[in-house]
């Protein structure tokens, strides 16, 4: 619940006018919104994160983890490939969830707003543009998803294995939450220009005449209009949320695991590539 607020000025930032830019930055963003929406402004967009998180994780460290059984043994090469086919696959829940996120975060406040929730955000889309517009950056979120989740992984398993997670150390847990927290920005960092690319391509047309004919063309007028900077928008906001939660998720999925294999799960701990 304390994430939705840096969620929300990721993308107020990442999808501002560079001719009439309303916030200065990432605190300015966040007291403007409380000044004109309320703390409740913070939270637009809730129910669609929510509704679909818990399946993405699921799916992704199922999917990460089959992959490496079937490519039969560990590397670090293997690592991403797992990773990026888990980033790949999920996109197919992620990008209309991340639609509905990003057009109920713009969208007014009070009566005149246009979405009740994320999923009459989805079938307003759906009626108006079909299944293309549900998928509208499609492309961009496989780009940045697919190699933002082999990075993820495998940076996840080469710290663990340098900081020696092992069953029985008592500093497992900090370690695991050092490692999960760093494999979470090393993954941001990697690709977070395209995650803005991926926003504006979302946002396109809520505010106004749409403005981009596809994803070079939307880099390009970004850049041309407020030069290298525009791609790193929010990107303090990012790393602010990416460390707690990518350090609480690979400790809980450990934690999880080694409940549900018990003496299964302890060479999962010493090999992180067994989730």
């Amino acid at each position: 619940m304390a994430l939705p607020p840096v969620l929300m000025r990721k993308v107020r930032l990442q999808v501002q006018s560079a001719e009439k830019p309303r916030y200065r930055g990432t605190l300015h963003c966040f007291r403007t919104i409380i000044q004109q929406e309320s703390v409740l402004g913070l939270y637009k967009g809730l129910g669609s994160p929510l509704m679909g998180l818990t399946f993405i994780n699921a799916l992704v460290f199922g999917v990460q983890g089959n992959t490496l059984r079937v490519l039969g043994h560990d590397s670090p090469l293997h690592q991403f490939v797992a990773g990026a086919a888990a980033g790949a696959v999920q996109c197919v829940v992620c990008c209309p969830m991340e639609l509905a996120k990003t057009r109920l975060q713009l969208q007014a406040a009070g009566p005149a707003r246009t979405y009740k929730g994320s999923l009459d955000c989805l079938a307003q889309i759906y009626r108006r543009e079909g299944l293309r517009g549900v998928h509208r950056g499609m492309v961009s979120t496989l780009l940045r998803e697919t190699p933002s989740f082999g990075v993820y992984f495998l940076t996840y398993d080469v710290l663990a294995r340098a900081l020696g997670c092992q069953p029985g150390d008592r500093l497992l847990v900090p370690k695991l939450l050092l490692a999960g927290g760093t494999a979470g920005l090393a993954s941001w960092l990697s690709t977070y220009p395209v995650d803005v690319v991926k926003s504006r391509l979302q946002a396109d047309g809520v505010q106004g005449a749409p403005r981009y004919r596809g994803i070079l063309d939307c880099a390009r007028q970004s850049y041309e209009a407020e030069g290298w900077r525009v791609f790193t928008r929010g990107l303090a906001s990012t790393l602010l949320r990416a460390f707690p939660v990518n350090a609480a998720t690979f400790a809980t999925v450990t934690a999880v695991l080694t409940y549900a294999r018990g003496d299964e799960a302890r060479p999962a701990l010493a090999q992180p590539s067994g989730l």
